[in-house]
């Protein structure tokens, strides 16, 4: 089974992400905050995660970085899907030094969107 950590601070897109992702086979863990979620990242075993750019305490990227202490950047580029619905070119810029995908909210494709969530990692961009 899938094992992912959803990041999102948007009540009504948290649970529905969960549930989907859930009905595919995947457990799924959320969390509101960032600075909660590292906890999570640096003490427990996720095959992916789903982090919104925009949360309340800090931000996404703010997110990866601490997880450097446990992961490497190329891991990092594996495990983290970024979602945002600001994806301006210096967002996209910087999510691309980090090498995750970036998928812009709201979804324009749910399904496609499941999918690349669900998928073994390796597909954010340049390595």
């Amino acid at each position: 089974m899938k094992r992912i950590l959803l990041i999102e601070d948007e009540p009504l897109i948290q649970k529905s992400l969960k549930k989907l992702l859930e009905k595919r086979g995947a457990e799924v863990t959320v969390e509101s905050r960032g600075r909660d979620a590292i906890g999570l990242i640096l003490n427990q075993q996720f095959d992916r995660i789903i982090c919104d750019l925009m949360l309340q305490d800090i931000s996404g990227f703010d997110v990866i970085e601490e997880a450097k202490g446990r992961y490497t950047m190329s891991e990092i580029s594996k495990l983290f899907i970024i979602i945002t619905a600001y994806s301006s070119p210096h967002v996209i810029e910087k999510a691309t030094q980090y090498g995750c995908m970036l998928l812009s909210k709201p979804f324009e494709n749910i399904d496609e969107a499941l999918n690349i969530f669900m998928s073994s990692g390796g597909t954010g961009g340049p390595s």
